[in-house]
């Protein structure tokens, strides 16, 4: 079962998604309203989304895992059905302090999927299981 977001942040983009594919743009509006809900993350997030940072890695299996590119360059593994990202950021800002609802990296797989602009990459099973390994681990 997937966790969810609070219902008006699954709404707003939903929205979002729904007025990009009529007109090919998000309005003013959905982006104040994105501002609101997300806060800080906002911004960044549209940053990552803009420049293409997002890259849905899935195996025959079915399995699925994005990795979104920050703006350091470093890889972040985001798992958007449990809303978890690997960044500090995540850790800190939405874990520990509990003042953020996502951080900017898993905020940018939400927009990137409702904008339709996610990059998907095809993987074998032993690469996404890879993929999953913390970085350390990988060899």
């Amino acid at each position: 079962m997937d966790a969810t977001l609070p219902a008006v942040a699954e709404e707003l983009l939903k929205e979002i998604g729904r007025a990009f594919q009529e007109s090919a743009r998000v309005p003013d509006n959905l982006l104040s309203a994105l501002k609101f809900v997300f806060g800080p993350s906002a911004v960044p997030a549209l940053d990552l989304v803009d420049r293409h940072s997002v890259t849905c890695a899935v195996s025959p299996s079915g399995r699925m895992v994005y990795q979104v590119a920050g703006s350091s360059g470093k890889i972040y593994t985001c798992y958007a059905s449990c809303h978890f990202c690997t960044c500090p950021s995540f850790t800190f800002s939405v874990l520990r302090k509990g003042d953020h609802l996502v951080c900017k990296h898993l905020l940018a797989v939400y927009l990137s999927r409702a904008l339709g602009s996610c990059q998907e990459l095809t993987v074998q099973d032993q690469e996404l299981t890879r993929l999953l390994l913390p970085e350390e681990m990988r060899g």
